[in-house]
């Protein structure tokens, strides 16, 4: 059993939050024609659906949005992935293929708007904690330099902080060498019918990842 658990602190911020999170064993490859399939099918299906005037107000984003504005951060500059990655889309700006887990990941935030952060949990070391960060704390984000992680949601282990619900770090990223990994879905309006997504994503771990469900878990 992995250790995570919310700062109390950051629950006493934002009581509605949750966590959960897949303990699985994979195999890191290029998505199968498949998966691709899938992706650009969500992405066909949130054109036809939304405009950019939507984004903000569908209600995954609306709740990431306004726990950011409780903790202090402004999410217009420090967009959740889920908001990031939907608003590319509508402009027309298509996706990046990066390998099978990172595009089941984005398949999961194009369909249900949910912010997910994917880690190698053999670069962790555990306690891991789901907090909120501190000033001067910072980390290289993957593909963007230094990010400014105060007043942040962040996840943190016994080294340091490693990724947020806007942007995961280098430090702790999924590579063709990932064995073990960590997948983490960021639920600021925890619902019982969330669960059913952890459900849905271990399938296609297991259907496109070759993936070992190893535990799963909401933390509240």
């Amino acid at each position: 059993m992995i250790d995570i658990k919310i700062d109390d602190r950051f629950k006493d911020m934002c009581k509605e939050v949750s966590l959960g999170y897949i303990y699985a064993k994979v195999k890191v490859s290029d998505s199968p024609d498949e998966l691709l399939k899938e992706l650009q099918n969500a992405c066909d299906e949130l054109n036809n659906n939304f405009s950019i005037t939507d984004v903000s107000k569908i209600p995954q984003i609306k709740y990431g949005r306004n726990v950011y504005k409780t903790t202090g951060k402004d999410p217009s500059r420090y967009r959740l992935a889920a908001e990031a990655l939907v608003r590319r889309v509508l402009k027309g700006k298509g996706i990046y293929n990066v390998n099978n887990i990172v595009d089941i990941n984005n398949l999961i935030s194009l369909k249900y708007f949910y912010s997910i952060g994917t880690y190698d949990l053999d670069k962790l070391k555990e306690p891991v904690l789901f907090t909120v960060g501190d000033e001067g704390d910072s980390y290289n984000g993957i593909g963007r330099g230094s990010i400014n992680l105060s007043n942040l949601p962040v996840m943190s282990d016994s080294i340091g902080k490693f990724g947020s619900p806007t942007i995961d770090s280098e430090r702790t990223m999924v590579t063709k060498d990932t064995r073990n990994m960590l997948m983490c879905l960021f639920f600021f309006k925890y619902t019982d019918d969330d669960a059913k997504y952890l459900e849905y994503i271990s399938e296609l771990l297991k259907k496109y990842a070759s993936a070992e469900i190893i535990e799963t878990k909401i933390i509240k």
